[in-house]
């Protein structure tokens, strides 16, 4: 009887050493670390009938918090022009606290620049589209984006500008 104990108690350590070392993702928390809401040139620039251009900039960037913990943070900048004046300025920073064990760190570079922004583009979206409508505009509604892509072309990029540097 003592034995059958002994071999169940050792494949449940088994089993919850296994579970600690198989690899693991999760969302902690999402947030908005920053939101920024400009309009230089209002109220003047409601009398303005002119169709806007909307420019869009992405950025994201990962930092450790503690062994397995990170924030990844997806900044989107959104800026409304008529001519050459600035209807609107909205800037916003969605952050997400993610745990992120066991993973080889070759890969925590994809989650950072993929995974986690996909998670966070959603929120980011809401935020930009409710602040243009609070700034007295319609709705910007942004695309989805399509991380793996962004992602793909900038280690393209990359690449390219490693051998360029190594050709002079």
């Amino acid at each position: 009887m003592a034995t059958k104990d002994t071999a169940a108690k050792q494949t449940t350590e088994n089993q919850v050493l296994e579970q600690n070392q198989a690899p693991g993702f999760g969302i902690e928390k999402l947030y908005v670390k920053d939101l920024s809401l400009e309009l230089p040139n209002a109220p003047q620039i409601f009398t303005e009938r002119d169709a806007p251009q909307i420019g869009i900039e992405i950025s994201n960037a990962a930092s450790m918090l503690e062994d397995g913990i990170y924030e990844v943070i997806l900044t989107i900048t959104v800026t409304s022009k008529i001519g050459d004046k600035t209807a609107f300025l909205i800037e916003v920073s969605q952050a997400g606290i993610f745990q992120v064990r066991n993973v080889p760190e070759e890969n925590l570079e994809i989650i950072f620049s993929i995974t986690c922004p996909n998670i966070l583009f959603p929120y980011a979206r809401e935020v930009v589209s409710d602040a243009s409508v609070r700034a007295g505009f319609p709705p910007v509604v942004l695309s989805p984006i399509n991380f793996e892509a962004l992602y793909a072309q900038q280690k393209q990029q990359q690449a390219q500008d490693e051998a360029a540097k190594t050709t002079h």
